[in-house]
């Protein structure tokens, strides 16, 4: 069992009179992929704001280690004047001379990262977006529905290779695809059923 990177203790979330969460408890190690499934507007996304520190929680603790993202819209998460590698440069904790180990395994090529987000497809700004994360260098990788916007074969590809960090982080992934939940995880809470 690797390091604890995330442990959620008994959380209570809601807004006005509606309770998101009550008493939920969770743990995740590097080497381990959880799946949050549920309905939408079910509090997938409210979570990760939650674990992130963006909303605090009515009651309970959240301990997490560095936290890495990588968002369900690759074009939103990017600044459209910047190139990607400026973008990539600013956040990261890894010397940029050592991209290049990174890329081979995503990949992508070097001459992408100096594009406007504009100018790549979907997959591989979606690419970019898991090498910014990655260079980030975080034990915890947040993945909200990372590869909706993708078609099969990339949605497949991005995956396999965010399986691949394992060695290094532990993931929490939001998906509305049980089939992908299944395939890529090591315990999948479905949200709704936390109440």
């Amino acid at each position: 069992m690797g390091q604890r990177v995330l442990e959620i203790e008994s959380l209570s979330f809601g807004y006005n009179q509606k309770l998101l969460y009550k008493d939920f408890s969770l743990s995740l190690n590097i080497g381990e992929c959880i799946a949050i499934v549920g309905a939408s507007g079910s509090g997938k996304s409210t979570l990760f704001e939650l674990i992130a520190g963006n909303l605090k929680p009515k009651r309970g603790k959240i301990k997490k280690s560095k936290i890495g993202w990588i968002f369900q819209d690759p074009y939103s998460s990017f600044h459209p004047t910047y190139t990607v590698y400026e973008q990539i440069k600013e956040v990261t904790a890894v010397d940029m001379s050592r991209v290049d180990e990174y890329i081979k395994s995503l990949g992508i090529t070097k001459d992408l990262l100096y594009c406007m987000p504009h100018q790549l497809s979907g997959g591989e700004l979606q690419r970019c977006s898991i090498l910014r994360a990655v260079m980030m260098r975080p034990k915890l990788l947040l993945c909200d529905e990372p590869t909706s916007a993708l078609d099969n074969i990339t949605q497949l590809e991005t995956m396999k290779l965010l399986m691949t960090l394992l060695k290094s982080v532990g993931i929490l992934l939001i998906t509305h695809d049980i089939d992908l939940a299944k395939w890529s995880a090591d315990k999948i809470i479905d949200i709704t059923q936390t109440r």
